[in-house]
C-alpha cells in the first residue's frame, strides 16, 4: 500500500505537495469515490486512481530536463485565461514530448533555470521549504546600489508578508546608472526578489536564475535545454 500522495508523485502528474492540494480539493477519486484525507493509502496493483478526471498510473523512465525559460511565458502548464504563453507553448515550440512538469516556478518576466521533471518526490524535494534549497540570480536593477544600501541589503528589511534577507547578495557589475547584482536565496516566496529591490527603491530591470543547489544553467541560452546528469539528480536526491 501507498499513500495517496506519493502515487500521485509517481504517477509524474505533480509533486506530493501539489497532490495534497488536489485531494484536499475534491480532485481526486479512488475507485470513483472522490477521497480527502490525506492520509488515504491505495494498492497500485488494484486501485483505480482519477486526478482532476484523469486515470493515472505511476511513471516508469524519470525525465529531468534544466531549460532556459526566456521572458514570456508563465511557469504554467496548460492555457493561460489571458492569453499569455505557458510552458505547453514552450515544450511545443521546443519539440520536448515528455510529459513533465515544473519544479517550482520562476515569473513570467524573469528567465533562466528552470527544472521540469516527471519525478514528483525529485519535485518535491527541491521545492520544499524544508530543503532549503539556495537559488541564485543575476539581477540587473535600475540605478547605482551604494555601498551603503548593499551593507543595508545584507542586514534584511521587512516587507508586506514579513522578515528577508538574500543568503547572500554582492556587486557584480556598474554600468549605464544600473547594477548588477548577484543574490542568493533560499525562499520560494512570490516575487521575493523584486520586492525585496522595490524596497530599497531600485527596480528589477532584468532577473535571471543561473543555479538551483548543485544545478547550473551552464552555457544554456534562452529556448535551449539540456537533461540532468545522474551526478546531479542523486546530488538533489542526496542518494
Amino acid at each position: 500500500m501507498v499513500r495517496l500522495n506519493k502515487y500521485i508523485a509517481q504517477s509524474g502528474y505533480c509533486s506530493r505537495r501539489k497532490a495534497d492540494d488536489l485531494i484536499l480539493q475534491g480532485k481526486v477519486k479512488v475507485n470513483g469515490q472522490i477521497v480527502k484525507d490525506l492520509g488515504t493509502k491505495v494498492d497500485p496493483e488494484k486501485d483505480k486512481v482519477e486526478v482532476e478526471g484523469k486515470v493515472i498510473k505511476p511513471q516508469e523512465e524519470k525525465v529531468y530536463i534544466v531549460i532556459y525559460k526566456p521572458v514570456g511565458y508563465l511557469s504554467a502548464l496548460g492555457k493561460d485565461r489571458f492569453g499569455r504563453k505557458t510552458l505547453t507553448d514552450l515544450l511545443r515550440e521546443l519539440k520536448i514530448n515528455h510529459k513533465v512538469f515544473p519544479v517550482g516556478r520562476l515569473d513570467y518576466n524573469s528567465e533562466g533555470l528552470l527544472i521540469l521533471t516527471n519525478d514528483g518526490e525529485f519535485a518535491n524535494k527541491v521545492a520544499h521549504p524544508k530543503s532549503q534549497i539556495k537559488k541564485v540570480y543575476k539581477v540587473l536593477v535600475e540605478g547605482v546600489v551604494s555601498q551603503e544600501t548593499l551593507n543595508k541589503m545584507k542586514e534584511g528589511t521587512v516587507l508586506e508578508d514579513g522578515f528577508f534577507k538574500p543568503d547572500d547578495i554582492k556587486i557584480l557589475e556598474v554600468k549605464d546608472n544600473s547594477t548588477w547584482l548577484l543574490v542568493e536565496i533560499h525562499s520560494g516566496k512570490k516575487r521575493i526578489i523584486r520586492r525585496f529591490m522595490d524596497s530599497f527603491g531600485h527596480r528589477v530591470k532584468r532577473l535571471i536564475r543561473i543555479k538551483i543547489d548543485s544545478i547550473d544553467l551552464g552555457h544554456l541560452k534562452p529556448y535551449q535545454y539540456r537533461y540532468l546528469s545522474k551526478k546531479e539528480i542523486r546530488s538533489i536526491l542526496n542518494e
